[in-house]
């Protein structure tokens, strides 16, 4: 009689198990999730989709503390300076710490050895292959940077150079009165504020910005519609 009663049980517990895969962890997207990579891509991705979203607060906080500490600096000192006291600041650091645990070391009349041992023996030789991948990868950018900047100053298509001539001409002004450092403390500003303030308030920001897309793509149907060349090219 057991053999039947099993056999009874199987259907349904093959339709449970069955059932809870498409809920497994991970599967549903959510505004902040980190995207799905490939396995190669995904490790730096995610690294910095988690550390400006503020998955984890203290590795964030320490992060853009740092930088903009340093950016402050800059903006008030020269680079030599900064720098100069930065690797000052990192030497004081590290001889304090190997000295002091030479003395207790010399008190406790141990012999553990150099403190930094497990970081010296790391190995941080860069391989010939590995060199030869950067570089490869930094090609693909460059090459695809000088096409873009060819295409857009060669004047392939009107309405991307027109664009970038407002653009340029908006960033006079902006030059006018922020330097490139002032650029870069906003910059690391909105880069850890825009995504989590998106992320809050995604539904919102996604309706304005598509009316501002409609109202956009309506001028440009506009200009394009009036200049001859381009209607000329569409009509092809």
């Amino acid at each position: 009689m057991a053999e039947p009663s099993a056999a009874t049980q199987s259907p349904s517990v093959s339709s449970s198990s069955s059932g809870a895969e498409p809920s497994a962890p991970g599967s549903g997207g959510s505004p902040g999730a980190c995207p799905a990579l490939g396995p190669k891509s995904c490790g730096s991705s995610c690294a910095v989709h988690d550390l400006i979203f503020w998955r984890d607060v203290k590795k964030t906080g320490f992060v853009f503390g740092t930088t903009l500490i340093v950016l402050l600096s800059l903006a008030a000192f020269s680079v030599i300076s900064v720098v100069s006291y930065l690797i000052l600041a990192l030497l004081s650091v590290t001889i304090s710490f190997r000295v002091y645990r030479s003395v207790i070391q010399a008190v406790q009349k141990s012999e553990e050895g150099h403190p930094f041992k497990a970081y010296l023996d790391v190995d941080m030789t860069l391989s010939s292959e590995a060199f030869h991948n950067y570089v490869n990868a930094a090609m693909v950018h460059i090459n695809r940077a000088l096409k873009l900047i060819i295409r857009l100053f060669l004047v392939e298509d009107l309405v991307d150079s027109l664009k970038l001539a407002v653009f340029m001409w908006l960033m006079t002004y902006v030059g006018a009165v922020f330097n490139g450092i002032t650029l870069l403390i906003l910059a690391e500003l909105l880069v850890f504020s825009v995504p989590i303030v998106y992320e809050k308030y995604k539904t919102q920001i996604d309706h304005y910005v598509g009316l501002a897309r409609e109202q956009t793509k309506a001028v440009v149907e506009k200009i394009q519609a009036k200049l001859p060349g381009i209607a000329k090219k569409k009509a092809e």
